[in-house]
């Protein structure tokens, strides 16, 4: 199987096994916005279980206020991001950015143990292929993420769970984040298992926690619990579990009632100071697809796949553990 991508390739891939692992790799790069699904609003179908991959819906907006919403990851086992997901996460940055009315967005899970995680491995590269660059001009992943980020209205992460890749990434691009300091865990995983990050983190993390922070982050590839998190700046602050919802929706509520008009104008002059351009983010985007096709991130996927990633929910759990297994000795 011959790969597509928008950079030649040179590396040949030692073994189908290791070519599946690096074709699923590339799939954010081109599972790229575009298409017209929509994401579900508040209650599934009695049969989802039975619906295919691209139409079971992963993604429920509620409107708490014509101000309020909150945006719940629903994706059982793992609350894993892939091709499937990306029309539905784009009708949802659509609304968000829309919506006239609205002045914050949580984003929050349904899923026990897992905020967002990781790209799906598992899906037929065809669901991904040929699909074109978001509004930015980015491949669609990062163009949400950027998206969510100017968009005219305060965006929340509720980390309660694991925030692995994609998941830390979206944290990263929204507004402001709050964990659990027993059950949220962040991580950028992909050095790990030989590969650079695409969603931005290397452009965010230094402004938000400083260079030597950030690079012990991302080089690491280990896990960060809640508390660490904040002491980090990684989230704006941690709470006692049980103290964290009503925290969070206090804030939303208090926040929903303000003028729009001064939250657009203030957000926009932060982002001024603060937000990378989005040629930074595009160049960690490049940079990614480059390094998925060596053949040590071809050889570790394949390895960690073998593992049980994405059906095993110890490896799922302890992501950073089972990276660092993959180091040769």
């Amino acid at each position: 199987m011959k790969v597509r991508s928008p950079i030649s390739t040179s590396a040949m891939i030692s073994s189908s096994k290791f070519l599946t692992a690096a074709a699923v790799l590339m799939l954010p790069a081109l599972a790229l916005s575009g298409q017209t699904m929509v994401a579900e609003k508040i209650n599934r179908p009695a049969d989802a279980k039975s619906q295919p991959a691209s139409e079971k819906p992963q993604i429920r907006i509620e409107k708490r206020t014509p101000a309020y919403w909150r945006v719940t990851f629903d994706n059982p086992p793992f609350n894993v991001f892939g091709p499937e997901t990306i029309p539905q996460m784009e009708k949802v940055v659509a609304e968000i950015e829309a919506d006239p009315n609205l002045r914050i967005v949580v984003f929050d899970s349904a899923v026990p143990g897992f905020f967002l995680t990781h790209y799906n491995f598992t899906q037929p590269l065809s669901e991904s292929t040929s699909l074109p660059s978001g509004r930015t001009g980015l491949h669609p992943l990062p163009d949400m993420l950027v998206r969510i980020s100017k968009a005219p209205v305060v965006s929340v992460a509720l980390i309660r769970g694991r925030a692995t890749g994609v998941g830390s990434e979206l944290a990263l691009a929204s507004d402001m984040r709050f964990a659990s300091k027993e059950n949220a865990i962040l991580s950028q995983w992909e050095v790990g298992a030989g590969f650079v990050p695409g969603g931005g983190p290397m452009a965010r993390l230094p402004r938000l926690m400083g260079r030597g922070r950030a690079l012990e982050v991302l080089l690491g590839s280990d896990d960060i619990n809640g508390e660490l998190a904040e002491e980090y700046g990684y989230v704006n602050r941690s709470f006692d579990d049980d103290k964290l919802d009503p925290f969070v929706d206090a804030l939303a509520a208090r926040i929903s009632g303000f003028d729009r008009q001064a939250i657009a104008d203030t957000k926009r002059l932060v982002d001024f100071a603060s937000l990378p351009s989005d040629p930074e983010i595009g160049a960690g985007w490049d940079a990614f697809i480059q390094s998925v096709q060596r053949p040590v991130a071809q050889k570790n996927i394949g390895r960690l796949m073998e593992m049980g990633l994405q059906t095993n929910p110890d490896i799922e759990a302890r992501l950073g553990h089972y990276t660092q297994t993959l180091v040769d000795k």
